[in-house]
């Protein structure tokens, strides 16, 4: 009885834990629509959490983290470029967005889709998650951002995270 009651009470710190990270991300604030399509982006993307995992599925890893001196950090961007084409689907995001921890084990933090510029016929722009996906001349793509695993104080869609970091690299020894 002990163990009954020992293993039920783990599984609902657990759950209770892994409930108050979720909470932080839903609800979005912005609909019910969003928020079952953010819990879509979740449930796609929860493997990704493992970075082999991201790398078997076809992701390329990268060492350099996207970060603003004032607005924040965007992070380690893994490409996967075969999902990069005409059509942004929502459970198939184009690059998975890691934060980099001071004990050097990555975190995924969110995702970004991404349509080339060239390959979207359309005049309006793409829109996914219930957002137009912004337009970047200089890289030839649109482009959205979703916080999905962390929470961002400047809003789940916007391109930098004022709580996320980029560790300083060790230096080497002089």
């Amino acid at each position: 009885m002990k163990r009954l009651v020992l293993a039920v009470l783990t599984s609902s710190l657990l759950l209770a834990s892994s409930l108050a990270y979720s909470d932080e991300i839903l609800p979005t604030g912005l609909g019910a629509a969003i928020d079952r399509d953010v819990a879509r982006v979740r449930a796609a993307t929860e493997r990704f959490k493992t970075v082999a995992t991201a790398l078997a599925a076809g992701y390329v890893a990268t060492d350099r983290c996207v970060q603003h001196p004032t607005h924040g950090v965007m992070g380690l961007h893994y490409k996967n470029p075969a999902l990069r084409d005409a059509k942004p689907e929502l459970e198939q995001p184009e690059i998975l967005l890691y934060e980099r921890l001071s004990d050097g084990t990555l975190r995924l933090n969110g995702v970004e889709y991404v349509v080339p510029l060239t390959a979207w016929t359309q005049a309006e722009p793409p829109v996914l998650l219930g957002q137009q996906m912004r337009r970047e001349e200089a890289q030839g793509i649109w482009y959205l951002h979703a916080w999905i695993w962390e929470r961002n104080p400047s809003g789940i869609f916007a391109d930098w995270n004022p709580r996320a970091q980029c560790p300083v690299a060790a230096r080497a020894p002089d």
